[in-house]
Protein backbone atom coordinates (compact mmCIF):
# COMPACT_ATOMS: atom_id res chain seq x y z
CA UNK A 1 0.00 0.00 0.00
CA UNK A 2 1.28 3.20 -1.18
CA UNK A 3 1.04 6.13 1.55
CA UNK A 4 0.51 9.61 -0.22
CA UNK A 5 2.26 13.00 0.52
CA UNK A 6 -0.48 14.17 3.05
CA UNK A 7 -0.56 11.07 4.86
CA UNK A 8 3.58 11.73 5.51
CA UNK A 9 2.49 14.66 6.88
CA UNK A 10 0.10 13.79 9.48
CA UNK A 11 1.87 10.87 10.72
CA UNK A 12 5.11 12.90 10.96
CA UNK A 13 2.66 15.55 13.17
CA UNK A 14 1.32 12.27 15.26
CA UNK A 15 5.13 11.52 15.75
CA UNK A 16 6.33 14.85 16.48
CA UNK A 17 3.12 15.44 19.31
CA UNK A 18 4.59 12.03 20.59
CA UNK A 19 7.90 12.72 21.28
CA UNK A 20 6.75 16.11 22.18
CA UNK A 21 5.18 14.55 25.42
CA UNK A 22 8.48 13.52 26.76
CA UNK A 23 10.69 16.47 25.26
CA UNK A 24 9.04 19.94 26.56
CA UNK A 25 10.23 22.97 24.30
CA UNK A 26 11.73 20.98 21.60
CA UNK A 27 9.14 20.57 18.61
CA UNK A 28 11.75 22.38 16.35
CA UNK A 29 14.43 19.90 16.94
CA UNK A 30 12.33 16.84 17.13
CA UNK A 31 10.92 17.93 13.79
CA UNK A 32 14.58 18.19 12.29
CA UNK A 33 15.36 14.59 13.71
CA UNK A 34 12.59 13.91 12.40
CA UNK A 35 13.13 14.91 8.96
CA UNK A 36 16.78 13.30 9.10
CA UNK A 37 14.94 9.99 10.20
CA UNK A 38 12.62 9.83 7.01
CA UNK A 39 15.82 11.40 4.77
CA UNK A 40 17.77 8.32 5.15
CA UNK A 41 20.31 10.07 7.04
CA UNK A 42 22.27 9.77 10.81
CA UNK A 43 22.17 11.99 13.59
CA UNK A 44 24.93 14.03 15.59
CA UNK A 45 23.49 15.76 18.59
CA UNK A 46 26.32 18.04 20.23
CA UNK A 47 25.19 19.17 23.75
CA UNK A 48 25.92 19.35 27.42
CA UNK A 49 24.91 16.56 29.75
CA UNK A 50 21.01 16.15 31.28
CA UNK A 51 19.25 18.32 28.36
CA UNK A 52 17.21 15.10 27.49
CA UNK A 53 19.65 13.82 24.58
CA UNK A 54 19.15 9.75 25.43
CA UNK A 55 15.22 10.23 26.38
CA UNK A 56 14.99 12.02 22.82
CA UNK A 57 16.39 9.21 21.19
CA UNK A 58 14.10 6.22 23.13
CA UNK A 59 11.31 8.08 23.00
CA UNK A 60 11.63 8.34 18.92
CA UNK A 61 12.36 4.79 18.86
CA UNK A 62 9.28 3.72 20.83
CA UNK A 63 6.52 6.29 18.53
CA UNK A 64 8.27 4.88 15.43
CA UNK A 65 7.79 0.83 16.87
CA UNK A 66 11.59 0.50 15.67
CA UNK A 67 13.90 -1.92 17.80
CA UNK A 68 16.20 0.46 19.60
CA UNK A 69 19.54 0.19 21.53
CA UNK A 70 22.02 1.70 23.37
CA UNK A 71 25.89 1.58 23.37
CA UNK A 72 27.49 3.96 25.98
CA UNK A 73 31.18 4.59 24.50
CA UNK A 74 33.83 3.90 26.64
CA UNK A 75 37.73 4.36 25.95
CA UNK A 76 37.87 0.24 26.91
CA UNK A 77 35.23 -0.53 24.69
CA UNK A 78 36.05 -2.76 21.50
CA UNK A 79 35.07 -3.24 17.88
CA UNK A 80 33.51 -6.28 18.70
CA UNK A 81 31.43 -5.21 21.91
CA UNK A 82 29.29 -2.79 18.83
CA UNK A 83 29.40 -5.66 16.20
CA UNK A 84 29.25 -9.01 17.82
CA UNK A 85 31.62 -12.12 17.74
CA UNK A 86 31.53 -15.84 17.26
CA UNK A 87 31.55 -18.01 20.03
CA UNK A 88 32.26 -21.26 20.26
CA UNK A 89 29.08 -23.40 21.66
CA UNK A 90 30.76 -26.39 23.36
CA UNK A 91 27.40 -27.81 23.68
CA UNK A 92 26.30 -27.70 19.91
CA UNK A 93 30.66 -28.09 19.57
CA UNK A 94 30.15 -25.24 16.59
CA UNK A 95 31.14 -21.17 16.96
CA UNK A 96 27.95 -19.49 16.68
CA UNK A 97 26.99 -15.83 16.54
CA UNK A 98 26.28 -13.45 18.79
CA UNK A 99 25.14 -10.40 17.67
CA UNK A 100 26.14 -6.96 18.69
CA UNK A 101 23.90 -3.99 19.76
CA UNK A 102 24.67 -2.64 16.23
CA UNK A 103 21.48 -4.98 15.17
CA UNK A 104 18.70 -2.87 16.10
CA UNK A 105 16.83 -0.23 13.91
CA UNK A 106 17.87 2.87 16.08
CA UNK A 107 21.65 2.87 17.69
CA UNK A 108 22.38 5.17 20.50
CA UNK A 109 26.23 5.99 20.31
CA UNK A 110 26.25 8.03 24.09
CA UNK A 111 29.16 9.96 24.09
CA UNK A 112 30.96 8.70 21.03
CA UNK A 113 34.17 10.56 21.28
CA UNK A 114 34.98 8.52 24.39
CA UNK A 115 35.83 5.60 22.27
CA UNK A 116 38.87 5.03 20.73
CA UNK A 117 38.97 5.48 17.10
CA UNK A 118 39.47 1.94 16.36
CA UNK A 119 35.73 1.52 17.89
CA UNK A 120 34.28 4.89 16.32
CA UNK A 121 35.39 3.02 13.02
CA UNK A 122 33.59 -0.27 13.75
CA UNK A 123 30.62 2.21 13.10
CA UNK A 124 31.76 3.51 9.61
CA UNK A 125 30.44 0.32 7.52
CA UNK A 126 27.41 0.03 9.21
CA UNK A 127 26.74 3.72 8.74
CA UNK A 128 27.64 4.48 5.16
CA UNK A 129 26.70 0.70 3.91
CA UNK A 130 24.30 -0.47 6.17
CA UNK A 131 26.16 -3.70 6.59
CA UNK A 132 28.55 -5.32 9.23
CA UNK A 133 31.49 -8.06 8.30
CA UNK A 134 32.80 -10.54 10.96
CA UNK A 135 35.04 -12.99 10.35
CA UNK A 136 34.80 -12.29 6.57
CA UNK A 137 30.64 -12.52 6.40
CA UNK A 138 28.97 -9.63 5.12
CA UNK A 139 25.54 -9.19 6.79
CA UNK A 140 22.57 -6.88 5.74
CA UNK A 141 21.29 -4.40 8.75
CA UNK A 142 17.65 -4.25 8.84
CA UNK A 143 15.80 -1.84 7.47
CA UNK A 144 15.44 1.37 8.73
CA UNK A 145 18.72 1.90 10.50
CA UNK A 146 19.97 4.63 11.97
CA UNK A 147 22.60 5.83 14.44
CA UNK A 148 21.67 8.99 16.72
CA UNK A 149 25.47 9.84 18.22
CA UNK A 150 25.65 12.13 21.42
CA UNK A 151 29.10 13.97 22.14
CA UNK A 152 30.35 16.77 25.15
CA UNK A 153 31.03 19.97 23.45
CA UNK A 154 33.36 21.32 25.98
CA UNK A 155 34.95 18.04 27.47
CA UNK A 156 38.10 17.03 25.92
CA UNK A 157 39.90 15.95 28.38
CA UNK A 158 40.65 11.80 27.53
CA UNK A 159 38.49 11.81 24.37
CA UNK A 160 38.78 11.27 20.73
CA UNK A 161 37.56 14.07 18.30
CA UNK A 162 35.60 11.90 15.53
CA UNK A 163 37.73 12.22 12.53
CA UNK A 164 36.14 14.10 9.13
CA UNK A 165 35.47 10.86 7.34
CA UNK A 166 33.24 9.96 10.28
CA UNK A 167 31.83 13.18 10.96
CA UNK A 168 30.42 13.61 6.99
CA UNK A 169 28.71 10.69 7.60
CA UNK A 170 26.23 11.98 9.90
CA UNK A 171 23.44 14.09 7.59
CA UNK A 172 23.15 16.71 10.54
CA UNK A 173 24.53 18.13 13.97
CA UNK A 174 22.11 19.60 15.92
CA UNK A 175 22.14 21.34 19.48
CA UNK A 176 19.03 20.79 22.11
CA UNK A 177 19.99 23.99 24.36
CA UNK A 178 18.44 24.67 27.62
CA UNK A 179 14.91 24.95 28.27
CA UNK A 180 13.59 28.72 28.92
CA UNK A 181 12.22 29.32 32.36
CA UNK A 182 8.25 28.32 31.63
CA UNK A 183 9.68 24.78 29.75
CA UNK A 184 11.52 23.86 32.82
CA UNK A 185 8.26 24.51 35.52
CA UNK A 186 6.81 22.26 32.86
CA UNK A 187 9.14 19.33 33.36
CA UNK A 188 8.80 19.14 36.94
CA UNK A 189 5.24 19.37 36.66
CA UNK A 190 4.90 16.45 34.14
CA UNK A 191 7.19 14.63 35.81
CA UNK A 192 5.22 15.46 39.40
CA UNK A 193 2.16 14.12 38.04
CA UNK A 194 3.00 11.04 35.96
CA UNK A 195 4.85 9.72 39.26
CA UNK A 196 7.95 7.88 37.11
CA UNK A 197 11.09 8.83 35.44
CA UNK A 198 9.81 7.01 32.22
CA UNK A 199 7.44 8.28 29.85
CA UNK A 200 4.91 6.11 28.24
CA UNK A 201 5.69 6.52 24.35
CA UNK A 202 2.55 5.40 22.68
CA UNK A 203 4.02 3.68 18.92
CA UNK A 204 2.55 5.96 16.08
CA UNK A 205 3.70 4.09 13.43
CA UNK A 206 6.07 0.84 12.14
CA UNK A 207 9.68 0.07 10.52
CA UNK A 208 7.53 -1.17 7.43
CA UNK A 209 5.61 2.48 7.41
CA UNK A 210 8.60 4.03 7.71
CA UNK A 211 10.47 2.88 4.53
CA UNK A 212 6.64 3.92 2.85
CA UNK A 213 7.19 7.29 3.77
CA UNK A 214 10.39 7.38 2.54
CA UNK A 215 9.38 5.98 -0.60
CA UNK A 216 6.55 8.01 -0.93
CA UNK A 217 9.08 11.34 -0.13
CA UNK A 218 10.97 10.49 -3.42
CA UNK A 219 8.12 11.48 -5.60
CA UNK A 220 8.76 15.52 -4.52
CA UNK A 221 9.49 17.64 -6.90
CA UNK A 222 12.64 19.49 -7.37
CA UNK A 223 13.11 22.50 -9.57
CA UNK A 224 16.19 22.67 -11.62
CA UNK A 225 16.90 25.55 -10.36
CA UNK A 226 16.79 25.02 -6.66
CA UNK A 227 19.28 22.30 -7.67
CA UNK A 228 21.60 24.70 -8.88
CA UNK A 229 21.21 26.82 -5.40
CA UNK A 230 22.07 23.17 -3.13
CA UNK A 231 25.27 23.28 -5.88
CA UNK A 232 25.73 27.01 -5.54
CA UNK A 233 25.95 27.17 -1.30
CA UNK A 234 27.97 24.14 -1.23
CA UNK A 235 30.68 25.41 -4.09
CA UNK A 236 30.52 28.34 -2.15
CA UNK A 237 31.92 27.08 1.38
CA UNK A 238 34.80 25.30 -0.85
CA UNK A 239 35.55 29.13 -2.09
CA UNK A 240 35.74 30.92 1.15
CA UNK A 241 38.53 32.29 2.82
CA UNK A 242 37.85 31.12 6.30
CA UNK A 243 37.31 27.77 5.32
CA UNK A 244 40.79 25.32 4.56
CA UNK A 245 38.08 22.13 3.12
CA UNK A 246 34.40 22.79 2.06
CA UNK A 247 31.49 20.52 1.67
CA UNK A 248 31.85 17.47 0.04
CA UNK A 249 29.09 16.47 -2.59
CA UNK A 250 27.56 13.94 0.09
CA UNK A 251 26.47 17.51 2.04
CA UNK A 252 24.95 18.46 -1.31
CA UNK A 253 22.94 14.97 -1.44
CA UNK A 254 22.08 15.78 2.31
CA UNK A 255 20.74 19.23 1.57
CA UNK A 256 18.35 18.00 -1.11
CA UNK A 257 17.01 15.04 0.75
CA UNK A 258 16.56 17.19 3.60
CA UNK A 259 14.60 19.86 1.71
CA UNK A 260 12.05 17.10 0.13
CA UNK A 261 11.14 15.93 3.45
CA UNK A 262 10.82 19.39 5.23
CA UNK A 263 8.31 19.99 1.99
CA UNK A 264 6.38 16.77 2.38
CA UNK A 265 6.12 17.42 5.89
CA UNK A 266 4.49 20.58 5.42
CA UNK A 267 2.13 18.59 3.02
CA UNK A 268 3.82 20.08 -0.05
CA UNK A 269 4.60 17.90 -3.42
CA UNK A 270 7.23 20.19 -4.25
CA UNK A 271 10.51 21.80 -2.56
CA UNK A 272 10.85 25.98 -2.16
CA UNK A 273 13.85 27.88 -1.18
CA UNK A 274 13.20 28.18 2.36
CA UNK A 275 13.02 23.78 2.65
CA UNK A 276 16.84 24.02 1.69
CA UNK A 277 17.46 26.96 4.03
CA UNK A 278 16.18 25.74 7.10
CA UNK A 279 18.85 23.06 6.67
CA UNK A 280 21.62 24.28 5.18
CA UNK A 281 23.52 25.01 8.61
CA UNK A 282 22.97 21.74 10.18
CA UNK A 283 23.77 19.86 7.52
CA UNK A 284 26.92 21.32 6.33
CA UNK A 285 28.70 22.98 9.26
CA UNK A 286 29.98 19.96 10.62
CA UNK A 287 31.57 19.36 7.40
CA UNK A 288 33.57 22.14 7.28
CA UNK A 289 37.33 22.34 8.13
CA UNK A 290 38.17 25.69 9.05
CA UNK A 291 41.33 27.60 8.44
CA UNK A 292 43.37 27.16 12.11
CA UNK A 293 42.81 31.40 13.84
CA UNK A 294 38.91 29.84 13.25
CA UNK A 295 39.59 26.59 15.16
CA UNK A 296 38.79 27.87 19.05
CA UNK A 297 35.83 30.22 18.02
CA UNK A 298 32.50 28.72 19.10
CA UNK A 299 29.91 28.35 16.42
CA UNK A 300 32.38 29.46 14.09
CA UNK A 301 31.48 26.98 11.25
CA UNK A 302 27.66 27.52 11.88
CA UNK A 303 27.81 31.97 11.38
CA UNK A 304 29.98 30.49 8.04
CA UNK A 305 27.21 28.53 6.45
CA UNK A 306 24.70 30.95 8.15
CA UNK A 307 26.35 34.05 5.84
CA UNK A 308 27.10 31.79 3.07
CA UNK A 309 22.74 31.25 3.11
CA UNK A 310 22.79 35.12 3.39
CA UNK A 311 25.05 35.90 0.34
CA UNK A 312 24.56 33.24 -2.16
CA UNK A 313 20.92 34.65 -4.30
CA UNK A 314 18.11 32.55 -4.07
CA UNK A 315 16.11 31.34 -7.31
CA UNK A 316 12.42 32.86 -7.84
CA UNK A 317 10.39 29.56 -8.64
CA UNK A 318 7.21 30.11 -10.31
Amino acid sequence: MEISIEQVSTLSADITAEVERALVGKRDIIEKILTAVLAGGHILLEDYPGLGKTMLAKSLAAALGLDFKRIQFTPDLLPGDITGSYVFDRAGNRFELRKGPIFANIVLADEINRASPKTQSALLEAMQEFQVTLEGETMKLEEPFIVIATQNPIEYEGTFPLPEAQLDRFMIRLTLGYPSLDEEQEILRRRRERRQDDVDIQQVTDGRALVQMRESIESVYVEADLERYIASLVHATRRDQRVAVGASPRGSLALLKLARVRAALAGRTYVLPDDIKEFAVPALSHRLILQPEYWMKQHAAEDIVASIVEKVPVPVID
